[in-house]
């Protein structure tokens, strides 16, 4: 299985980009991992740059401050299950500061809600790839994630 990210933003500091490498190489010792930054634009703009890169046979989990939000161990499940039914690629996608347009939330298969917080991007990305590798921890019954 492939995992990929998508965030509409800039990659402009360079600490939390260690950090979110990091994270990425844990990852990729499980997973093909990879990112895309897409740069800021309109909000339809951004959503058809998105939409582009999805696959019909994609698991789709977009980011939306009005999603449902999830502790690792159901983060865990969601990835296990994407593991189990074959799908080949699992998109997670990081909206610009307007949120997602539209259609990509009709497209997703899951809208998830890290927080009721509003968070800069570059720091989303960090989160996002510190919770997927936590999950995956639990997945392979590995000591990281201490619950």
């Amino acid at each position: 299985m492939k995992i990929s990210f998508i965030s509409i933003g800039k990659q402009n500091n360079k600490n939390l980009d260690f950090l979110i490498e990091d994270y990425t190489k844990r990852i990729s010792k499980y997973f093909t991992i990879e990112w895309k930054v897409v740069p800021t634009s309109e909000k339809e703009t951004e959503s058809e740059k998105i939409l582009k890169d999805i696959g019909t046979d994609d698991f789709l989990v977009a980011l939306d401050e009005k999603g449902k939000e999830l502790d690792t161990i159901e983060l865990s499940k969601l990835i296990e299950k994407r593991m189990i039914s074959g799908n080949k690629r699992v998109v997670f996608v990081i909206g610009g500061a307007y949120g997602l347009g539209e259609n990509v939330l009709k497209r997703a298969n899951f809208v998830w809600s890290l927080s009721k917080l509003t968070f800069p991007h570059q720091i989303v990305r960090l989160i996002l790839a510190e919770s997927v590798y936590r999950a995956i921890s639990v997945i392979k019954n590995e000591p990281y994630h201490h619950a």
